[in-house]
């Protein structure tokens, strides 16, 4: 149970971070109407891929971080600044986001696969993300920084995030009624969670 818990955490956390419209997922339903199943599953595992490495660099710097508790307050006052420029941005400064468009199909398996692995690297959010995940998880007790707990963390990542791009490859013409309005209201959601997590660091700091 102590190593089945990060493994059903790291899954749900990914399942339900990935899940909203974003460039990779949109990417590989994209290539899995042009291109067909099997190119967009290997453009999907190259992604994965790269996801495994930023997870696993996330959760060994949440285990420094950890460790030096001194940097703890630091990084959550950036944080309050980071997720106010962010809320900002997404309620007043960015656009809606467009529908992605058909353009050039760069056909074959390993093309994808490394397309995917580009793609994957550069969306750094992950990084982030899983170390402020992983470092809640751990405060809260039900993960520790030990090598087989984060192992079982990382690979639950990387299901979770790949059965969503499976579901978007598989599924993308029944759920894009969904997906059209979730890119439609994009920037009001991320910026209700931004806001909700600059004001919810502000009351850790404020009251610890």
């Amino acid at each position: 149970m102590l190593y089945f818990l990060p493994l059903v955490l790291g899954f749900f956390i990914a399942f339900l971070a990935v899940m909203p419209p974003g460039l990779i997922n949109m990417s590989a339903a994209r290539i899995s109407t042009q291109d067909g199943k099997n190119v967009a599953l290997s453009f999907a595992i190259g992604a994965a891929v790269i996801i495994f490495f930023q997870t696993f660099v996330a959760v060994l710097f949440a285990r420094f971080i950890n460790n030096h508790q001194e940097i703890v307050a630091t990084l959550q006052e950036i944080g309050i600044l980071v997720f106010s420029l962010l809320s900002v941005y997404f309620f007043w400064i960015a656009k809606k986001p467009k529908k992605i468009k058909t353009g050039k199909t760069v056909k074959g398996k390993s093309k994808r696969f490394f397309m995917g692995m580009l793609l994957s690297t550069l969306n750094l959010l992950p990084i982030p993300f899983y170390v402020f995940a992983s470092m809640s998880l751990s405060a809260a007790g039900y993960f520790s920084f030990d090598r087989l707990p984060v192992s079982c963390f990382v690979v639950g990542v990387v299901i979770g995030s790949f059965t969503v791009f499976y579901i978007y490859i598989v599924a993308f013409k029944k759920i894009e009624k969904k997906t059209n309005f979730l890119m439609k209201n994009f920037n009001t959601i991320m910026g209700s969670v931004t806001t909700f997590m600059a004001v919810v660091t502000l009351f850790k700091l404020l009251y610890k």
